[in-house]
């Protein structure tokens, strides 16, 4: 290879799904339109997606959803930024001169366009775009990397892309997970909850290429060919893979999905009734993982660490303990330069 060619350096391409640049009203109004009006988040006609986010959700959503953000805020920020740039860095410093790592979002800042526009400035020769969403959805990785094409596509030299792949099973990613569980002590939970972000059934349907998708019971239960990129399934396998390296049996744990907006069917179980259905079973100390998410945030440390908790409580239970998820942890990093080994 041409020794000019070799000199130049591999992009690594970090995305995530973003935050209000502030807990202000304003900046979460602001966060919450550009959000909700993607059309592959809310999948409606153009027009009902305008008048549903701009006339309902936005105006009366963004007060309640800025005092949540007030909580969540530190005094460097929000979280799922602070770890995005810490993991950014620490990644960097792993992988060395040869590469450069630039964070973008898809929503808010750091914007997808700037952050590509760090890889063209340093005039890489390849880049590799790596979703921070272990499991597939159109919601999310999809939106993210049809940001990055279209972000791409105005370009004038294109470099060599690689797009990394789900990797909701990977082991490494998985025995993170598994050892943040293990150092708040498995034996102080009578069970194990695994909560994850749900997205509307029909995009479900929308993804699935075999007509196999909610045609029996418990089609996500089990991964296969026919349901291999199925956001559902890989949600359960993931919790399956990080029960199986814990040693928990099937009746120490359950599944459950959050974060429902609307009246449409979504992914079900819904987490709320699967805490209350446990709680009725007598359950009364639970350990609950969020792994649709790589870092803490809203969903986990609000929705989850607070409001479940405060109703599990309430209820008469004794304990719901959250597990930090991977956030800017060495082994993360160490996952991730695994993840990326193939591609570089």
């Amino acid at each position: 290879m041409n020794a000019i060619v070799t000199e130049k350096k591999v992009g690594i391409l970090l995305l995530n799904l973003g935050t209000p640049d502030d807990p202000s009203t304003r900046s979460v109004r602001r966060y919450l339109k550009q959000f909700l009006l993607d059309y592959r988040v809310i999948d409606l006609s153009w027009a009902a997606r305008q008048a549903l986010v701009r006339f309902i959700i936005a105006p009366f959503r963004a007060p309640q959803s800025a005092k949540l953000y007030k909580d969540l805020w530190t005094e460097n920020g929000s979280p799922i930024k602070i770890f995005g740039y810490s993991v950014k860095e620490k990644l960097q410093a792993k992988l060395g001169n040869d590469y450069v790592v630039s964070l973008g979002m898809r929503y808010q800042n750091p914007s997808i366009e700037s952050a590509l526009d760090e890889l063209k400035k340093s005039n890489v020769r390849k880049i590799v775009v790596f979703p921070l969403f272990p499991q597939y959805a159109s919601a999310s990785t999809g939106s993210a990397l049809e940001e990055a094409m279209t972000m791409l596509a105005k370009w004038q030299t294109i470099p060599e892309l690689h797009f990394m792949d789900a990797y909701f099973d990977h082991p490494r990613m998985i025995e993170v997970f598994a050892n943040n569980a293990r150092k708040m002590g498995l034996e102080n939970y009578d069970h194990f909850l695994f909560s994850f972000h749900g997205i509307p059934q029909r995009q479900l349907v929308k993804a699935d290429c075999n007509n196999y998708c909610l045609q029996k019971e418990n089609c996500c239960a089990e991964l296969n060919t026919q349901n291999v990129h199925c956001y559902s399934a890989q949600c359960h396998a993931t919790a399956k893979a990080i029960a199986n390296q814990l040693g928990l049996s099937t009746d120490q744990y359950s599944i459950g999905f959050q974060s429902r907006l609307g009246r449409a069917k979504w992914t079900e179980p819904f987490t709320p009734d699967v805490l209350k259905d446990l709680y009725n079973k007598g359950k009364k100390r639970l350990m609950v993982f969020s792994p649709s998410f790589v870092a803490d945030c809203l969903e986990t440390t609000i929705e989850i660490g607070d409001e479940y908790k405060e109703d599990f409580l309430e209820w008469g239970g004794e304990r719901l303990d959250l597990v930090e998820s991977l956030n800017d942890q060495d082994e993360w990093i160490d996952a991730i330069h695994d993840l990326l080994e193939t591609h570089l």
